[in-house]
């Protein structure tokens, strides 16, 4: 039995044939309807968290190895201290212009620090980073801990203040 090509070819041709599917204006040619979030649709990143880790250098080092301050002209007022390291978490406090605080850990991109801070502004002792960690651990107080933008930080320090040669006393002659 031969077969005309003709034949072949019917199938291909009605199947063109029918309705065309309807077009979504602005979407380049694309028959998915669009995505509408709607207004009160919560995003998970607001509620996610990023524990500050302590003792990142090891046992021979400080806890946390650097001094910081806000900015003095900190521009947008007051720093705003996040929850975890990117700008859509959830704000969990606020830092006035020359608050110090305690540098901790960085973001992989270095544009997060991870910072310790007591409530009265300063980088103080009681925090209890300023001496050796036996390990790397999630900050857990009694001092607030959190995130900040590194671009709105000035370095202080890269040693804290009570464990510099001059509180260990005289230098000897060796």
């Amino acid at each position: 039995m031969k077969v005309r090509p003709a034949l072949l070819l019917l199938p291909i041709l009605l199947a063109g044939c029918g309705e065309r599917a309807p077009r979504n204006e602005g979407s380049k040619g694309s028959t998915t309807p669009p995505y509408v979030r709607e207004t009160e649709d919560p995003s998970l990143l607001n509620e996610a968290t990023a524990p500050v880790r302590v003792g990142e250098l090891g046992p021979n080092f400080a806890a946390c190895n650097g001094r910081g301050a806000t900015r003095d002209r900190a521009p947008g007022g007051p720093v705003p201290v996040r929850s975890a390291p990117y700008d859509s978490a959830g704000e969990i406090d606020r830092l006035e212009p020359g608050a110090q605080f305690f540098i901790c850990s960085r973001s992989h991109d270095q544009r997060w620090f991870g910072i310790v801070y007591d409530r009265d502004g300063e980088a103080g002792v009681r925090c209890g980073v300023s001496g050796p960690a036996a390990a790397r651990r999630d900050y857990q107080g009694p001092c607030a801990a959190g995130w900040v933008q590194s671009a709105r930080v000035r370095l202080v320090s890269a040693v804290p203040p009570q464990l510099t040669p001059a509180s260990e006393g005289p230098a000897r002659d060796r």
